[in-house]
Order: C-alpha cells, then structure tokens, then sequence
C-alpha cells in the first residue's frame, strides 16, 4: 500500500562519512544513556565478556533526565497490574500490542523495586512506602515520583554512579561525546534453512570533542542495541533535548530493520508557551499538575475540558491536546492557561520545585498567575518494531525504549509508561542477548557495503524540515497538508555533499540533518496512509475512530532505498 497519487519516496541507505580510522570488536554495542540504555549495559556487564556503551552526549545526557512526572507500576495493594494493563489498553485506543502490555505492567513493579536496590531515591509516604500519586489516564495512584517532579534525574543518577562504580572493569568501557553514524551489516556464514540471512554486526560512530577516541570510527559486535531515544527535533517545537534527532529509527531504517506506529507522535498538552518564534527545547509543565488538581482555562477564563471529557483534565493526552488545539481556535489564541494557584504556593513549591523554578526563569509565578501553555512535541509512540525481548526485524539489532515500537504504547502512550517500559525491555533485550550469545546464536560477521548513494543535507536545511514536519503531520492534520508535507521534504537537496553550490561537509550537523529528514519522510508517508483518527494521529478530513484501522501501518526501505508503506 503506498499513498494514492504519490511517488514513493527514495532515500539513501548509508550517511555520506569518511572511511573508519579505527575499529574495535566487542560482543554487544548499547547506544544511548537512557534508563533503557544505562539499564541494559549494566545488565550486559556481568553476563557478556565486553559491552561497549555509546552514547552522543555525557553520560548524564539522556531523555530521562528531563523525565518529570514519574514511572508507573502497580506497587499500592489496592492496585493491580490487571488494572493497569486496563488503563493502557484504552490510552492506546485499539492498537495496543496486549501481549507486550501484560509484559510492561506483570514485570514493572519488580523492576521498580530492582531501582530502588541499584540507589533511586524515590518520595516516601508517611508510612515510608513510596509515595503514589496519579496523572492522566490512571484510574489509581500508581505514579512513584522522586524530588517531586523530578523523577527522570533522580533515576539517571543513580544508574550513572552504578555504571561510575564499574567503569575500571574491563568488560565494559563508555564512549561519551559519539554521535553514531549507521548500523553496520553483514551476512551471517551460517544462516537459516533458506540461506543465508542479514545481520546487524556493529555501528560506525564520530567521536567529538572530549570522547575517548578521535575521528569516524567502527565498532563490530555481536548484538547492537539501539537506546538513543526520540524525534523530538523533527518538529519546531519539542520538550526533548537538542540530542533527539532520530539517529536511532533512521540508522535502523537505513540498515533494513521495519519501523511501526511511526504516525502516533505524542503532543504533550502543556508545555509552556514562550511566543510564537520559541523553538527547540521547551519547558514541560508535568502532567502530574494536573493529576494534584490543577485546571484548564481558555483566554476568556472558561474551564473547557469538563465538557470534552468525564475525566476533564486527567483525559488521554490526545485527548486534551486535541481540544486544547479546539479551544485555540475557537478563541482565537495562540495558547490556554493552566491554572493551579488554589493548590497554594507552598504546595505547589514543595512539590514541583523544578517547574517552579524553570517559571521563575521566563519571569513567571504560578503562585500568584495561571501560566501560558500550548502543546509541543512530547513523544513518540512508534519506532523499530521488536518482539517481546526487544529483537527487530533485522537480525542481531535490538531497540529499546523510545526508539523502539513494542506494541505498548499503541496509538498514544499513557502517562509515565516510557520509563517503566524502557526499563523492563532493557532488562529482556539484555536476557535475551546474553542466552543467543552463550549458544552461538550471533556470530560476529564482516560489514559489507549496502548499495546506492549515500545521502547529507546541509544543517542550513533543518529549520525548514522542522517547519514542514509541524505544518504537515502536526498536532492536527489533513490529506492535503500532508501531501505537501511530502513533496516539500522530496525536494530538499539529500547529496549535498555532491553540489558544488550547497555548503555542507560530513560532520554532526549534517548527519543529525539527514537523519531528521529522513524521519519526517517516514512519518509523513505514515501519516497519509492511515485514513482515520486515532490516539496521537489525528486527521480533520478522516475525524472518526475507523475499526478497520485497528492494525499497524509498518515502514521499510527496498535495497535501493525506495520506502515501502504498508
């Protein structure tokens, strides 16, 4: 199935990048420093000889860290994880994957607890169990939290002194600063009965600034486990870090690995607005203020979202963006107020000292005045599809997290489910590493060549990517504007590198370009072929619910780069 009326769009399978300088082999190359990807190393650690653990930034740097709210599990004896497989599977309206659910809620509560022996300190009641508190979606209080919103550090810290703590172990080492280029692949020697099979068999990477090593380099491994978050960049305006530019999904789906759900972008309904001209990185205002009690209101001071929802503010996130998006309009505003001044200064301090402060920043007292927000680019739902133990379509190439589309989240992710699936998946896709590396499973294989041009797009193009990305498969979208979205993205200039005329050199700005590109390509071939709305996918042309979209649209590339929709 491809979009009627349009050329399917062809894109390069490999980054335009000099040759390797150096090359090391280890048994399993984890990229990113997540919870998910700081999980699986540690995991890695005692069961392979040597992990390698990449990651583009410090090690510090990751997307959990900004992680406010707090992770999900059914820890209160009241709750269950029946209950909670209930919340997720009507967040994710139909296309949830129950299997992987009943995996995420069974294994959650273990591996939370699992946190708190590896150091986390979550907020304790007064009975000293961990505090629960509820956000959007949940009918329980099952949100632990830590520094009141700032659950994502706390978690991260804690991993990162447990990886501090071994770093004099030779079986694993860390490159921070690296940005990774592609996904290497091979043929396996071995194969299946039907012949030989394809394999993942390491990563090429560019070291910066203060890395351990220098240069364009390659690392050949056993198992690649890609941890490297979301796509947050691809859009205007994002709550995710600078860092998010969709290396992962794009390595993969350059490498021959099938991407899923990539339609469902998760557009968080609060976010604080800055004008029209903000771009980039974007303060959050946690869900979680809502969850405590605070409310809605339009430009005008009404309270709109009793009216759309029986949950009011505590509606999927979809659902409150939507009609935030409603009310915008209807008012003829560029944002709503969110209003929490009755929860009392004190509280709202105490408990959400981050997000007092990071007001306090942009002038703003959320004790005395409601507080400007809009919805921005949150999260992404999709990703490289995978089984139940984190395994893609591409032999040897696992993704967990963000980057990956296990079947959790479905058409829109709830509340606080992100961490705690990043880390039950690392914890499987480590498992399940392991036990094919002890049997022999994955043999290390030569690279070879993939063919067809490779692709750079000059970093002067990436604003208007994002411009198109937001105008097209947005917050709300439509036929036409998608199919512009996509004649727009097949006319940037993709072999810069070959055109005497546009400036652009094989470095990070470029490669990060090219991978957005690449992304927003994807996604908006996605988002035009499902006719129909649904959770984080929403089409004014097709508004209703359509059961016979209740399946997966799946993304992949042809050997001669033509992208495949079906």
């Amino acid at each position: 199935m491809s979009t009627p009326g349009a050329a399917a769009p062809v894109l390069a399978r490999t980054l335009a990048a000099p040759a390797p300088g150096w090359t090391t082999t280890v048994d399993a190359v984890v990229v990113g420093s997540g919870i998910a990807g700081l999980t699986a190393a540690l995991e890695l650690r005692t069961r392979v000889p040597h992990v390698l653990l990449v990651t583009k930034g410090e090690l510090s740097s990751g997307s959990t860290v900004w992680a406010q709210g707090g992770i999900a599990a059914a820890l209160d004896p009241e709750d269950s994880p029946e209950a909670h497989l209930a919340d997720t599977l009507v967040a994710g309206v139909g296309v949830c994957d129950p299997a992987a659910v009943e995996v995420l809620v069974t294994e959650g509560p273990a591996r939370v607890r699992e946190l708190v022996a590896r150091g986390a300190n979550f907020d304790l009641a007064a009975n000293g169990d961990i505090a629960l508190t509820r956000e959007g979606g949940h009918h329980a209080d099952r949100i632990a939290h830590a520094g009141g919103d700032a659950t994502g550090a706390e978690i991260s810290r804690a991993l990162v002194a447990q990886l501090d703590a071994v770093r004099s172990d030779p079986g694993i080492e860390v490159i921070e600063n690296a940005l990774v280029l592609d996904v290497l692949t091979g043929t396996s020697s071995t194969g299946t009965p039907d012949g030989p099979v394809t394999r993942a068999c390491g990563v090429t990477l560019h070291v910066r600034g203060e890395g351990t090593r220098d240069g364009v380099g390659a690392v050949l491994a056993r198992a690649v486990v890609l941890a490297t978050g979301g796509v947050g960049q691809v859009f205007r305006s994002s709550t995710n870090p600078p860092q998010a530019t969709g290396d992962g999904i794009a390595a993969a789906l350059r490498a021959g690995a099938t991407l899923g759900d990539l339609e469902f972008v998760q557009f968080h309904p609060t976010v604080l607005w800055l004008g029209l001209g903000a771009k980039g990185q974007l303060p959050l205002i946690s869900e979680a203020v809502r969850g405590e009690g605070a409310i809605l209101l339009d430009t005008d001071g009404h309270r709109f979202m009793p009216a759309q929802h029986p949950m009011a503010e505590l509606a999927p996130r979809d659902v409150v963006a939507h009609a935030i998006v409603r009310q915008m309009a209807a008012t003829g505003s560029d944002h709503v107020l969110l209003d929490a001044r009755h929860l009392g200064a004190d509280f709202l301090r105490s408990r959400f000292p981050t997000i007092t402060e990071r007001l306090a920043e942009n002038g703003l007292d959320w004790t005395e005045e409601p507080v400007p927000v809009a919805p921005a680019q949150h999260y992404h739902s999709g990703g490289v599809v995978t089984d139940l133990h984190g395994r893609s379509t591409l032999d040897g190439l696992y993704a967990i997290g963000e980057v990956a589309c296990t079947g959790v989240h479905g058409a829109n992710r709830l509340a606080s489910n992100s961490l705690l699936e990043g880390l039950v998946f690392a914890h499987r896709a480590a498992r399940q590493v392991t036990e094919r590396v002890a049997a022999g499973e994955l043999e290390q294989v030569e690279p070879v060549d993939r063919p067809g041009p490779s692709a750079l797009v000059a970093a002067a193009a990436r604003s208007r990517i994002q411009s198109i990305a937001s105008a097209g498969p947005g917050v709300i979208r439509d036929g036409d504007g998608l199919a512009a979205a996509a004649a727009r993205l097949a006319a940037v200039r993709t072999d810069a590198h070959e055109a005497s005329d546009v400036v652009a050199q094989p470095q990070a700005a470029e490669w990060e370009t090219t991978n957005v590109h690449q992304v927003a390509t994807a996604l908006t071939a996605a988002a035009a072929l499902r006719t129909e709305s649904r959770g984080g996918h929403f089409r004014t042309d097709h508004p209703d619910t359509d059961p016979a979209w209740e399946r997966r649209v799946v993304v992949s590339l042809d050997a001669d780069g033509t992208l495949r929709v079906r």
